[in-house]
């Protein structure tokens, strides 16, 4: 049975891949594990590497390390795939009120930290470690440990303050989570649905309305400047039904059905003249028409050459007389406007005569098959690119020393980057949500094991100290009192979502192991999203009121 001892002894790289498969299985089995409702996930993978540590357990170094980063990097890069079809639009709708809170944060937290090194026999070193661990900013520390020596202060004190306070503030991060649901959050706060993208509305109307009797879409169009948010597809009239084209006139006692943002409903109204009392917007709605004349058909987008394309372009109302009443990306219902960039694997919702419909499969591809291999070129071309990315140096004024986005900053807006712009470059960046929540969960667990094991020794050996305890109850308050000051100011004053909120607060603390908790018990996109649009610039702006902090202070 020696060779069984040493699958687990020996330091090599098999070693390593056996000993973090074994600990990612036990912490995602007990993860599962619920209690009084509530389970930690993938987050036990963490705890059960900890245990793993402390009994002594160890990896070759460089492999903890490249575990480490790999599923860092993996995790943060396809987190941006996914968020950014929908991140520039997000920030429109709430970006600079994020982040301003997330930066708020940031500095409330620090100068609690400071305040305390005044009243605790802790001193700046250790504090700055502390607070590097209390809000799980792993690049801070390193950007800490490069100041100190530059100022000839030992980095040890700082490095151990980090690794006592860290675990304590991964959790407490979930902890906010529920104590602010709990006790802030009303039932209305907590929407399940995304709106980072504005959700279609479908309306008819009956037209009243002298000013537009007898003038053709493009005319209205001058006359209400909505074309790119408002779409007519159905036209009504002596009560026969067809698809709307460009040519066709208006007049009075006509019927439309309009796709549009609901707000702008009442304009809508004050144009044509009188909504109708039919409710298109139920599930139950049949799209096909009473008298059987036209239909509507989902249609997928698979063709690598409609990738990029604007839906405009393609032309369906004018050469096939079809129009586009709603479109599916990423289980997020779109607005059908002509300047709308299409992607693979988006689903089109298109009505217009049967025999006409048949002919479309052909133009946009609609084969599934062509969408269940993803493209991993794209994959390894936007891992590599953000890693560069994270390693630039950036100089801030007044500092000698320059800062880097480091290895979760860079991949996660290459990521953003690629999924937003890289369909208009006619790069193939479609992955099944299945295939990205795959990748996601295994760089994750990959992260969190490699993390725990290498903190787990020094955990145990450092928090049941009489110094290490009170470290960890301060890293314990810089943790917990800000994020609840966030929340309670956050809800109260600012009416942000719950979804919302605690995707800022996950995303400045730089916290992945909370956003996959929370994703794991709210439905919907919005707590990544949030997420995705502080990290950057929250991680940036630790980095540098840090150094500033030990600057002064030393």
């Amino acid at each position: 049975m020696d060779w069984l001892t040493n699958l687990f002894t020996d330091q090599n790289a098999l070693q390593a891949l056996v000993v973090l498969s074994l600990i990612s299985a036990i912490g995602l089995f007990l993860g599962n594990v619920k209690i009084r409702g509530i389970s930690l996930g993938v987050t036990f993978v963490f705890f059960v590497g900890i245990v793993a540590g402390q009994l002594g357990l160890k990896v070759n170094s460089q492999m903890l390390i490249y575990a480490e980063d790999f599923g860092l990097i993996l995790f943060v890069y396809t987190l941006g795939l996914q968020v950014g079809p929908g991140f520039f639009s997000s920030l429109a709708h709430g970006g600079v009120k994020f982040n301003l809170l997330a930066l708020g944060l940031a500095v409330v937290t620090l100068l609690i930290a400071v305040g305390l090194t005044f009243i605790m026999p802790i001193d700046v070193p250790e504090m700055m470690g502390i607070f590097c661990g209390a809000t799980t900013n792993t690049p801070a520390l390193g950007a800490l440990q490069q100041t100190l020596m530059q100022l000839g202060e030992n980095t040890e004190s700082a490095a151990a303050g980090c690794a006592v306070s860290y675990p304590l503030g991964l959790l407490g991060v979930i902890f906010a989570a529920i104590i602010i649901q709990k006790f802030f959050c009303k039932k209305s706060d907590i929407k399940t649905e995304d709106d980072a993208q504005v959700k279609p509305y479908y309306a008819e109307f009956e037209i009243l309305n002298p000013a537009i009797f007898g003038k053709t879409v493009i005319e209205i169009d001058e006359i209400a400047n909505c074309s790119d948010s408002c779409v007519i597809t159905h036209i009504w009239k002596s009560g026969e039904v067809s698809v709307f084209k460009a040519s066709d006139t208006l007049d009075k006692g006509d019927r439309v059905l309009v796709v549009c943002p609901k707000k702008d409903v009442p304009s809508l109204i004050l144009l044509f003249g009188r909504q109708t009392e039919k409710d298109w917007n139920k599930e139950e709605i049949d799209w096909d028409t009473a008298d059987g004349s036209l239909t509507a058909k989902n249609i997928l987008i698979t063709r690598k050459e409609v990738n990029g394309k604007s839906l405009g372009s393609l032309r369906l109302r004018s050469l096939y007389g079809i129009n586009c009443i709603h479109i599916f990306r990423g289980g997020v219902m779109l607005l059908p406007s002509p300047s709308l960039k299409l992607q693979l694997g988006d689903s089109l919702a298109l009505v217009g005569e049967r025999k006409t419909l048949e002919e479309i499969p052909s133009l946009l591809g609609d084969t599934v098959k062509a969408l269940d291999e993803p493209n991993l070129i794209s994959i390894f071309i936007g891992l590599l690119l953000g890693i560069v990315l994270g390693c630039i140096p950036i100089p801030i004024p007044g500092i000698d020393q320059t800062v880097t986005l480091g290895l979760a900053g860079g991949p996660i807006i290459m990521g953003i980057l690629v999924g937003s712009f890289g369909p208009r470059f006619h790069i193939v960046t479609y992955t099944t949500p299945s295939a990205n929540l795959m990748l996601r969960s295994m760089g994750l667990a990959l992260f969190l094991a490699g993390l725990g094991l290498e903190s787990g020794e020094v955990f145990f050996k450092s928090a049941f100290s009489a110094q290490g305890a009170m470290w960890v109850g301060v890293g314990f308050i810089l943790t917990m009192l800000p994020l609840l000051l966030l929340g309670f100011f956050s809800m109260k004053l600012f009416k942000v979502d719950y979804a919302s909120l605690i995707g800022i607060i996950c995303g400045s603390m730089a916290n992945p192991m909370a956003l996959d908790y929370v994703n794991s018990i709210i439905p919907g996109n919005r707590q990544s999203v949030a997420y995705a649009t502080v990290f950057a610039l929250s991680l940036f702006a630790r980095i540098v009121l840090l150094q500033i902090a030990v600057l002064i202070l030393l």
